[in-house]
């Protein structure tokens, strides 16, 4: 295993990448809207970014960029509680790195675009409910794909399956709950234009939605990938 020095700085590149990538694609898209990238756009952004970063720096981290992700692994016992906190920092150290470049490079229109709220016609519970549920299908992804040595994707494949599903969560949950599925995503734009409003949802939704996961994941499979692991 790497030293956690390593470990945090390729959590802190992997989320800088995550929110220039994804959060720049999104503030683009609304921005430029002659550059035409749309919906599709924004969601195969968000999923490559987590795809090439999954592949660039799994074998480092194991590649979580995300708070929720980290909680997730640590309740189904697949990374040490202990190591939580410090992913977290790194991970939001390196969104954040991400959203002062932005607001370096463009003005405070777009700096205030990177922050996520809920889709037209959808109240603020309605939204949280839906980054609950799509983060818990996320980490029950991640954990088949990446942990459980029975699934003969296991490895190599992890970051393809994990992209694509951001992808597909982007582009058919994303328009209504604000697509974050991930807590530094959200927490880190806020922090430099402080607009505290729907913030919440983001940091509870998935969070909760990460131990949801993790909860049902180890209940149905979790002792079964434990002794294929061992075998």
């Amino acid at each position: 295993m790497h030293p956690m020095s390593k470990r945090a700085v390729a959590e802190a590149f992997g989320t800088f990448v995550l929110v220039l990538g994804g959060c720049g694609s999104a503030v683009l898209s609304a921005a430029f809207p002659s550059v035409g990238i749309g919906l599709l756009g924004v969601s195969l952004a968000f999923g490559l970014t987590v795809l090439t970063m999954a592949y660039a720096f799994g074998h480092i981290s194991g590649g979580h960029f995300n708070p929720a992700v980290s909680a997730g692994l640590a309740i189904a016992r697949k990374f040490p509680t202990a190591e939580v906190v410090p992913y977290w920092v790194a991970q939001l150290v390196g969104g954040f790195l991400a959203v002062v470049v932005q607001a370096i490079v463009f003005d405070s229109a777009v700096t205030d675009g990177l922050s996520t709220a809920p889709g037209a016609g959808i109240d603020d519970w309605g939204a949280l409910v839906l980054e609950i549920v799509t983060t818990a299908l996320f980490v029950m992804v991640i954990l088949t794909v990446a942990t459980d040595g029975r699934a003969a994707w296991k490895g190599v494949m992890a970051p393809l399956s994990i992209g694509l599903f951001i992808f597909v969560a982007a582009t058919t949950v994303g328009p209504s709950s604000g697509g974050s599925f991930n807590p530094a995503r959200s927490l880190d734009p806020v922090l430099w234009n402080q607009e505290w409003g729907d913030v919440w949802i983001y940091i509870i939704g998935p969070l909760a939605g990460g131990v949801l996961g993790a909860a049902i994941w180890t209940s149905l499979v979790g002792r079964g990938s434990e002794e294929a692991a061992s075998t």
